[in-house]
């Protein structure tokens, strides 16, 4: 079981983990096995982000067999299906007593600093001392609204999806659905299954089949190896870094979700989002073309996998290789809707979220407010940070990406500390 906080005053340590969520669990677990004295400062409660930062019917993208942190796996009946939020929030819970993490709840950092080669961490609880650190606070801490959010029109509802539990929340009338990532299909779809219409702004996103060949496209994206592809396979890591969540849903009956069935449904399409004058919404005319790379990107992926196909045993009795009808799109999509005349309610952003180190008063942030690193390693020494996208490897926004990336970044941390202590 985690330690009670009473057993944990503030003092010294040779590594804090700020965040008990599985990559800052995943860490504590390496560094265990590492003998590296350490604690685990969490704002609210393990698992906090999963528990309170989510919406009722969301589920993980990635089957169960693939929920693995170090030292703990999915031992339940049903390995194809999906973990819902409350399975999820039980597996890390339960990975945190299996394997006695050093959790200290309930402790906020307010500043961590650097002053004399130590890290001085400020808490709600004290202040701790400490030669190393890891940001395990996550990637998704607020949502990430577009500069065009500041001027949504006078009597339009905004929300993110930290904000939004399930339809029933939402003001009466239709809804303007901003983004077409993964979050923003499973909005649009679930918005307008309740009965309130939808509108989509479409920008750049990541079109996947869900089942590929009749097995998962997670099954084919680890078993070629796309998964494991690393920092030195990829020419432009900044790019790799930002690309959207793909379109994908962890539903039961395994559902291929894309912007086609959300048009079957009655979704509209229009483009990406530009600005908004008095209650008119202005959109760009560039829907067409990004449906069409999207569609092309898809493509040139199955084409990938079913070339590694074709020299892999395992795929010799399986289904042929297909190709998905494209995206469809109006001949003269909308560039701008008056959301009042349309009964429009409720702009929902979809856009993405960002990382939060406000409390981070050490100069290692760039001009877009993240974390410089080299795969985990900041700039200051004895600093990391863990649970970013393709931090290491391409997985290292999935929970069992975390494995390898924690293991290489505890390795790395303890020999920081062994050289520290021989200077």
């Amino acid at each position: 079981m985690t330690r009670p906080d009473a057993e944990l005053p503030a003092g010294n340590v040779d590594a804090l983990i700020i965040g008990a969520g599985h990559t800052g669990l995943a860490i504590s677990h390496c560094l265990t096995e590492l003998s590296v004295d350490h604690v685990v400062l969490e704002r609210g409660e393990v698992a906090n982000s999963w528990c309170y930062e989510r919406w009722d019917s969301l589920r993980l993208l990635t089957p169960n067999w693939q929920s693995r942190l170090p030292g703990f796996s999915y031992s339940g009946d049903d390995p194809d299906g999906f973990m819902s939020m409350a399975e999820v929030i039980d597996f890390i819970k339960k990975y945190a007593e299996v394997i006695e993490a050093p959790v200290r709840t309930k402790t906020t950092a307010t500043s961590v600093r650097y002053e004399a080669g130590q890290y001085h961490v400020t808490t709600n609880k004290g202040e701790w001392l400490s030669n190393a650190v890891v940001i395990a606070s996550g990637a998704c801490n607020l949502p990430a609204v577009p500069a065009v959010g500041d001027n949504v029109p006078n009597g339009i509802t905004a929300v993110t999806p930290q904000d939004y539990g399930n339809p029933k929340q939402l003001e009466p009338g239709g809804v303007l659905v901003v983004g077409a990532s993964a979050t923003g299909l499973q909005l649009a779809d679930e918005i307008q299954s309740s009965g309130r219409p939808v509108t989509i702004a479409v920008g750049e996103h990541v079109r996947l089949p869900r089942i590929y060949r009749g097995l998962d496209i997670q099954w084919w994206m680890d078993k070629a190896g796309i998964l494991d592809e690393s920092l030195a396979d990829i020419d432009d890591i900044v790019r790799a870094r930002n690309l959207p969540s793909p379109q994908l849903v962890g539903s039961r009956d395994k559902q291929i979700l894309d912007l086609n069935s959300l048009t079957a449904l009655g979704v509209t399409l229009v483009g990406k989002l530009v600005s908004f004058r008095d209650s008119t919404a202005y959109f760009s005319g560039s829907l067409r073309n990004v449906c069409a790379l999207a569609d092309l990107k898809m493509g040139r992926l199955l084409d990938s996998i079913d070339e590694w196909a074709a020299d892999a045993p395992e795929c010799a009795e399986l289904e042929r290789p297909e190709r998905f009808e494209r995206t469809r799109v109006e001949d003269s999509p909308a560039l701008s809707i008056d959301l009042e005349k349309n009964e429009i309610r409720t702009i929902l952003w979809a856009t993405g979220f960002r990382p939060d180190y406000s409390w981070l008063d050490i100069p290692v942030l760039d001009r877009k407010g993240r974390v410089r690193h080299d795969g985990g390693v900041v700039e200051s020494p004895g600093l990391y940070v863990i649970g970013l996208p393709f931090l290491r490897r391409r997985k290292s926004s999935f929970i069992h990406g975390t494995e390898d990336d924690a293991r290489d970044i505890s390795e790395h941390l303890s020999k920081f500390l062994k050289t520290r202590n021989t200077a």
